[in-house]
């Protein structure tokens, strides 16, 4: 399970990259406004809050990574990243979009679990 585990931690990195460049790099971009819905007009407006946004996912990737990578309290990093990840998809889903409960914090759910069953 430990393998599963590490395996799903990795997919959520990767996801929360995957987030980072749509926020920060293509939000104004034909692709970008498709995937968030929104207009060109409300995409150059909100350009810099959608590149803040996307720097946090890069920290919560950056720390998924690290539990990753690291012998010395790696179960206690993933875990606690994951949970930022499941607290912000909560979150998100509340006030933004609902489809952000399935996109991002159940993966991360799904993750916490594993990693929770492979530490023993």
């Amino acid at each position: 399970m430990k393998i599963a585990g590490n395996v799903l931690v990795a997919l959520v990195a990767l996801l929360h990259i995957g987030f980072l460049v749509l926020e920060m790099f293509l939000w104004t971009t034909p692709f970008g406004m498709k995937t968030f819905g929104t207009t060109a007009e409300l995409a150059q407006a909100s350009k810099a809050l959608a590149a803040n946004q996307g720097l946090y996912n890069g920290f919560l990737a950056a720390g998924l990574i690290w539990g990753l990578t690291t012998k010395e309290r790696a179960t206690a990093i993933k875990v606690f990243f994951l949970a930022c990840v499941i607290v912000a998809g909560v979150f998100g889903a509340a006030t933004a979009k609902t489809s952000i409960l399935f996109v991002q914090a159940l993966p991360a759910a799904l993750a916490l679990v594993a990693v929770l069953a492979g530490r023993r």
